[in-house]
């Protein structure tokens, strides 16, 4: 259980026997009446936020959530096929619950897949990914990197925007949370 005034950022809380996730939340002592919490709340399911108010000293109870580093193995029609490291239990993601992470994860690497009564419910990736530009218009003379973006297909399939002096074959470094182009990577 966790009262709240143990409330932060980031805390997991189960409502309706449905994970949430602390996304703000406000101490209120108003001057008049009994002190409460507003919280904005996010379904780690769903992604749906809503906000809730509780009177100060409720308590609620903590989301059964696991986070757990798994290897990606493959994707097939049912959806993407994940191993536990540790004990080498295999589990499957559905597209659905893959969302936008699926466009930057490679086979074979770790990922951290969150499990909410051992039933996986999202995937985070690291903030930056680095990926082969495997299809790109090739750039013109005079194109520079402040003149603007073309399109490029990454070996995941993704397609991003890159300045005009990324070629075929070269590595560059995206941001998973934007989905933006860093920086090329030299190796």
């Amino acid at each position: 259980m966790l009262a709240t005034n143990e409330f932060k950022k980031g805390s997991k809380l189960e409502i309706d026997n449905e994970p949430f996730e602390i996304v703000e939340y406000e101490h209120v002592k108003p001057g008049k009446g009994q002190a409460f919490v507003r919280v904005k709340l996010k379904n780690l399911k769903t992604g749906n936020v809503l906000e809730k108010t509780y009177k100060s000293g409720t308590k609620m109870k903590k989301a059964n959530i696991e986070e757990r580093i798994m290897q990606y193995l493959y994707a097939d029609n049912e959806g993407y096929n994940f191993m536990d490291t540790t004990n080498y239990e295999q589990y499957t993601i559905s597209k659905d619950i893959m969302g936008d992470a699926a466009k930057f994860i490679q086979e074979n690497k770790d990922v951290d897949v969150m499990l909410y009564n051992g039933t996986p419910i999202g995937v985070s990736l690291n903030n930056f990914v680095e990926l082969k530009v495997v299809a790109t218009e090739p750039g013109f003379k005079g194109d520079t990197a402040a003149t603007g973006s073309k399109p490029a297909t990454l070996e995941t399939g993704a397609i991003v925007q890159v300045p005009f002096f990324i070629k075929e074959g070269e590595t560059i470094k995206i941001d998973t949370r934007t989905q933006e182009y860093v920086e090329r990577v030299n190796k």
